[in-house]
């Protein structure tokens, strides 16, 4: 697949890692965006996740949640030993971790965020996360996507 190559795909490709990429067609303004993407991958909706940057007392970390959920503050900010979170300001989760939103991978960041992985992607045996732009996802086995990320899990998403 020539042109689809990001940092998050160069990451995988160099720690040779197995991953499939898979691209779809979804508008960015389109209303409950995760579904429909999932809708347009054939996946249950459950198996696809979104990463969102969060401060969380004050340091940027990284959540990767299913498209079905929302995130929990509160549980984020506990999974990383802090107080308080709150979702980071787009142009600072954009100018942080290289990528725009709805593209933002939780791989090949420009600076590596603490990462917390909602602990539901362990049911599966592939998760897909944005493979680094809009359009693109990445299906690769969850415990890859934790090591690669140097990430927790813990059960962060809020139905």
């Amino acid at each position: 697949m020539a042109g689809n190559g990001t940092p998050a795909t160069a990451l995988l490709t160099r720690q040779r890692v197995p991953h499939t990429l898979h691209p779809y067609d979804v508008a960015p303004d389109t209303p409950n965006y995760g579904a429909e993407v999932a809708a347009a991958l054939g996946v249950p909706p459950e198996r696809v996740f979104k990463s969102l940057v969060a401060a969380v007392d004050g340091a940027l970390t990284v959540a990767v949640v299913p498209v079905t959920g929302e995130l929990d503050l509160r549980t984020l900010a506990a999974a990383v030993g802090g107080k308080r979170a709150a979702l980071a300001d787009r142009t600072l989760a954009e100018r942080t971790t290289g990528y725009v939103r709805g593209g933002i991978s939780p791989l090949g960041q420009r600076r590596r965020l603490p990462t917390v992985v909602d602990a539901s992607a362990g049911r599966f045996p592939t998760v897909y996360v944005s493979a680094g732009r809009r359009g693109l996802q990445l299906e690769l086995a969850p415990d890859d996507l934790i090591r690669l990320t140097d990430a927790v899990t813990a059960p962060i998403a809020a139905a």
